[in-house]
């Protein structure tokens, strides 16, 4: 079974977008293609393994849930 997903992710603005990248692109090196446009991210993969692809799904959007805290954290200050 082929798995293939996309995932955009649209932020506040084209700084906050090129932080989340380039954050992101460190963790997803290999396993993700990256890109971006503007102030969207957009990230692809695929996967024959359910379990891998989810793990990999999961291992985007938490760490993703942790540099927006960080952007928000550091524009409250």
């Amino acid at each position: 079974m082929k798995i293939e997903a996309i995932i955009e992710m649209e932020y506040k603005n084209s700084k906050d977008a090129d932080i989340s990248f380039q954050s992101l692109e460190v963790e997803n090196k290999g396993y993700v293609e990256s890109s971006k446009e503007n102030n969207i991210l957009k990230f692809g993969w695929k996967g024959e393994s359910l379990s891998t692809f989810l793990a990999t799904a999961d291992d985007l959007i938490f760490s993703e849930i942790l540099v927006e805290k960080i952007l928000e954290s550091a524009s409250s200050s």
